[in-house]
């Protein structure tokens, strides 16, 4: 139930997942979002992962669009590619409507052209994620977000920051460009053709710009958004988390929870599982001091694969607050 969840982490409505890959952050996306939908809380589990597997987790088939996979709870499984290539043909439409037919041609040229270069399709999947993320409050109550692997993560996150002063540069420019203009019909009067009062180039640069702005206001607000990490007890991964916790924080967005997954269960036996609980152990010691300051909750290795209601519900007991 919603309030089984610990309200300071992981009962927000907007929860990121994300971890090195391979850490469980998708079977914990599930988790959370099953006990939220049984709960009767409107819930969206969305995963920006081109390896998606919130389909096998679920044993159910997504697509690109919300799926309702049971009462209150729909999912979707968005592909940056295709993201890329819908978000280039409404530009390609959206540009038609404002350029001269004669220049048309060169334009979705060098569109194209953008279409391959590096941030395109993560400026795409941004594009995407504000849309859903708009739909809290309305649509949903919860919204889910199973991430990539962190370091696409990190600059998908980073990208309202960024957008919004590019944009605020592109205004700026557009803004130059309608002074100049008038200032020649002045001078030119008739011969500078027919004068257009409203700029949809500019006033589209200022939509998008505002929505950035709620977007980033959403995305750093502790009261309903938080990023959870997820690690197994080793090295490499607490590492990482360590770095990753570092930078969310650089960009304002509030942290939800530290999950530990896949910790020998109690009660097994033999040499192997007494070796691993040492290391274990000297590993949480570390991770409860690094991340004194958020909730940490322990989940362990199953004895069964984790896929299917029952068992997501089993692992979202271990993030209940006892």
């Amino acid at each position: 139930m919603p309030g089984d969840l610990d309200v300071g982490g992981l009962a927000r409505s907007l929860l990121f997942f994300g971890g090195k890959g391979g850490v469980g952050k998708t079977t914990l996306a599930a988790a959370v979002a099953v006990r939220a939908a049984r709960g009767g809380e409107r819930t969206l589990l969305v995963s920006t992962d081109p390896a998606h597997s919130i389909s096998d987790v679920l044993g159910t088939a997504l697509g690109s669009e919300p799926t309702l996979v049971g009462p209150n709870f729909w999912a979707v499984e968005i592909d940056p590619s295709v993201e890329a290539d819908r978000y280039i043909a409404e530009v390609k439409e959206r540009i038609a409507e404002v350029t001269p037919p004669r220049l048309v041609a060169e334009v979705e040229r060098q569109i194209d052209i953008a279409r391959v270069t590096p941030g395109a399709e993560e400026a795409a999947l941004f594009e995407r994620f504000t849309r859903l993320i708009g739909g809290l409050g309305t649509s949903y109550e919860r919204v889910i977000i199973d991430t990539a692997p962190l370091g696409h993560t990190l600059r998908l996150l980073a990208l309202p920051e960024h957008m919004a002063a590019w944009i605020g540069g592109l205004i700026g420019r557009r803004k130059k460009v309608t002074v100049l203009s008038r200032m020649w019909r002045n001078v030119a009067g008739a011969a500078a053709g027919s004068v257009r009062e409203e700029d949809p180039i500019l006033a589209t640069l200022e939509e998008r710009r505002a929505r950035f702005h709620r977007i980033r206001a959403v995305v750093t607000d502790q009261r309903q958004t938080g990023f959870v990490f997820v690690l197994v007890p080793e090295r490499l991964s607490l590492l990482e988390t360590e770095r990753a916790v570092r930078t969310v924080a650089k960009y304002g967005i509030p942290i939800g929870a530290v999950v530990v997954n896949r910790l020998a269960p109690e009660g097994s036996a033999g040499a192997f599982f007494d070796g691993r609980r040492i290391q274990e152990q000297e590993r949480l010691a570390t991770i409860r001091a690094s991340f004194a300051a958020y909730p940490v909750f322990e989940v362990p290795l199953l004895e069964t694969d984790t896929w299917g209601p029952a068992t997501l519900d089993r692992i979202a007991s271990y993030l209940s607050v006892s």
